[in-house]
């Protein structure tokens, strides 16, 4: 009685399996068929860059970043739902751009490659050119080492970035050693995942215009809640206290770093200028070269030390340059401090220079200001 069961059972089943089949090859049809990502942006010849997105039911979109003046407008292919646009003859370097989508600002979602923020809303853009900013596969480079630790002055867990020059690694020699900050909308990985500090750096160092040198790196917003006011004095002071108390001695006793004032630089960019200035200018006996690029300058009561003893402080200060751009709205702050330096005698370069508040103008900076240090 079984027998006769068996047999319509595999007959049922053998009766399905070209439905079956069917159905699977449909499946996979369908999977061919599913649309190809949409990549952005697309980098042509001689500085062609074309920026697209998909969206559909976007009554207007745009793009802006630091590659352009104001903003490109996009617009929709009604067959696809893309919408792109084209900007011409961009110079090679990296820039920050975002989409604008129906007034919504948010990053491209066909670029991988994001800029780190406290609040990520920026998408980067890569054009190599060959130059100072870029990465030479024909020379030697040097390494970025990430440390996380416990700062004791403060309390609080921190990380911080250390660059070591090309050959740190395979020698024995001692180099000078440079803090550099970045600004309030970033974070201690930004001068190295965005700005490429060192690909400039290694540049500078072949071509013999930097000296070798080690580069420190810090969070500037020590208190978690100061984004939003990290150039508050509370915020300020407990980044003195990590840096002065807990960073810089953890580096002088991982890194073969020389010691005396006149092996020490401290800059940074906007908020970082700030720090840098403010810790600096009163850290004299740490610092020689003190930098700021398009700083949020301090207030003089906030330096009073530099200012309580001009000869003592131009005695010990080797270099204090500070840069601006034109167009930064950073100008007037900058141009106070500058004339509070004139009138107390304060040695100091003033750098005045195309552009506003932005990454290419600060990438240029550095490479202004590197090969100044320690000569």
């Amino acid at each position: 009685m079984k027998r006769p069961s068996l047999i319509l059972v595999a007959a049922v089943f053998a009766s399905l399996l070209p439905q079956f089949s069917e159905a699977q090859d449909s499946k996979k049809k369908e999977k061919k068929k599913r649309p190809a990502p949409v990549v952005s942006p697309i980098v042509g010849e001689n500085g062609v860059v074309t920026f697209q997105i998909k969206a559909p039911k976007a009554n207007a979109v745009s793009v802006s970043g630091e590659m352009t003046k104001g903003k490109l407008e996009l617009t929709l292919n009604e067959e696809t739902g893309i919408w792109s646009g084209t900007l011409n003859e961009v110079v090679p370097g990296i820039y920050g751009y975002s989409f604008n989508i129906d007034g919504v600002q948010q990053v491209d979602s066909g670029n991988p490659a994001l800029k780190p923020m406290r609040s990520p809303k920026t998408s980067v853009l890569h054009i190599s050119g060959g130059n100072v900013f870029d990465f030479d596969p024909a020379i030697e480079h040097g390494t970025v080492h990430t440390h996380g630790y416990f700062s004791k002055p403060i309390n609080r867990y921190r990380e911080m970035r250390v660059y070591t020059p090309p050959g740190y690694e395979t020698g024995d020699d001692k180099y000078p050693l440079l803090v550099l900050q970045h600004g309030h909308s970033d974070g201690g990985e930004t001068w190295t995942d965005y700005g490429k500090a060192q690909w400039i750096l290694d540049n500078l160092i072949a071509s013999g215009k930097a000296k070798p040198m080690t580069v420190v790196m810090l969070d500037g917003h020590p208190i978690p809640k100061s984004y939003g006011n990290g150039r508050s004095e509370e915020n300020t002071e407990e980044l003195r206290l990590d840096l002065m108390d807990a960073a810089l001695p953890m580096v002088e006793k991982l890194y073969r770093v020389k010691q005396g004032s006149e092996n020490r630089a401290i800059t940074g960019l906007s908020m970082g200028g700030l720090h840098s200035l403010t810790i600096g200018l009163n850290e004299l006996e740490t610092f020689s070269y003190v930098g700021a690029f398009s700083a949020a300058p301090p207030e003089k009561a906030s330096i009073e030390a530099a200012f309580s003893n001009v000869e003592d402080t131009n005695a010990r200060l080797k270099l204090l340059w500070i840069a601006c751009g034109k167009d930064d709205f950073l100008l007037k702050e900058n141009e106070r401090a500058i004339g509070e330096f004139t009138e107390a005698g304060i040695k100091h370069e003033w750098v005045l220079t195309e552009g506003g508040h932005s990454w290419p103008v600060w990438r240029g900076y550095l490479a202004d200001f590197a090969p100044l240090l320690f000569k």
